[in-house]
């Protein structure tokens, strides 16, 4: 059996990550307290489902605190097991439930909308700390179907590498595990030929490949990557986000995750770059 347990904060994308799974053949439970997990499991197992997404979040409050006994009993079992935790920055959750007009699951205690998310946050941090993260604040739902769909796909095996790209001045990303600074390497946005254009496209990649500073970098990075990797393997990590800045997320950072990707081609890498994405329809 394939079982993804879903979590996050209220307005990260939850409902609709449950929606892909369930499109894409799994069967899904919304909102299952925690000490009945493993009992589920082995009941759904019995009428041989394969494939079984469910989400546990803030609505089932008391019995958070157990969530990870359940899932080290959930190991024990023969099943691919994958966490999820959806979140996204905090003005943007302001933003969305305002937008939406929808209220908070923990308004009813007289909090405000910013004291809900953080509170929230708080209830939720032993959930966070064993799931694989996906920030969704730049994400469009196409861009969040199509992000789980890879995730799902994975290997679980092994380790999966994911590289991202992404613009310094839109916020550093919530999930990423290591995070590099290229603002300082020369910038193809000044050349009014190269401004238009990405580091996807051959005139920024020669660009950029022609300046020492920027082969020095990728060297650094790449290096410290192929040392730790393996260590990383080893401790039994699913899941390495690896989070590469510019200014904009446009042009510098897009062509070093690329060379990365490419010095990695033997593992397992999902290439994601967030600024690159179109921002209409946002979660």
């Amino acid at each position: 059996m394939q079982l993804i347990l879903i979590s996050g904060l209220s307005g990260s994308g939850k409902s609709v990550a449950l929606k892909i799974l369930e499109d894409s053949g799994f069967y899904c439970v919304d909102n299952l307290p925690s000490t009945l997990l493993p009992q589920l499991v082995e009941n759904i197992n019995a009428y041989n489902y394969q494939r079984v997404a469910i989400s546990v979040d803030t609505r089932s409050a008391p019995m958070l605190s157990l969530f990870p006994t359940a899932v080290h009993q959930l190991r024990k079992l023969n099943i691919d097991l994958r966490l999820l935790f959806l979140e996204a920055k905090t003005e943007t959750l302001i933003k969305r439930f305002s937008e939406t007009r929808r209220r908070h699951p923990l308004s009813e205690e007289g909090l405000t909308v910013p004291e809900c998310i953080e509170k929230e946050r708080e209830m939720l941090a032993s959930i966070h700390e064993l799931s694989q993260r996906i920030d969704t604040s730049e994400l469009t739902a196409n861009q969040l179907r199509g992000w789980i769909r890879q995730l799902v796909q994975a290997d679980n095996s092994r380790l999966t590498l994911i590289v991202q790209s992404f613009g310094f001045k839109h916020g550093i990303p919530l999930d990423a595990d290591f995070v590099f600074d290229v603002r300082c390497l020369p910038n193809p946005y000044y050349d009014p030929d190269l401004r238009p254009l990405t580091g996807l496209d051959e005139p920024v990649a020669r660009y950029l490949a022609a300046e020492p500073q920027v082969e020095l970098m990728f060297e650094d990075i790449r290096g410290m990557l192929a040392r730790w990797l393996p260590e990383f393997s080893r401790d039994n990590r699913s899941y390495l986000t690896v989070a590469i800045g510019c200014t904009g997320g446009q042009h510098r950072s897009v062509y070093l995750i690329e060379r990365l990707a490419a010095a990695f081609a033997d593992e397992q890498v999902l290439i994601r770059h967030r600024q690159l994405l179109c921002r209409s329809d946002i979660i």
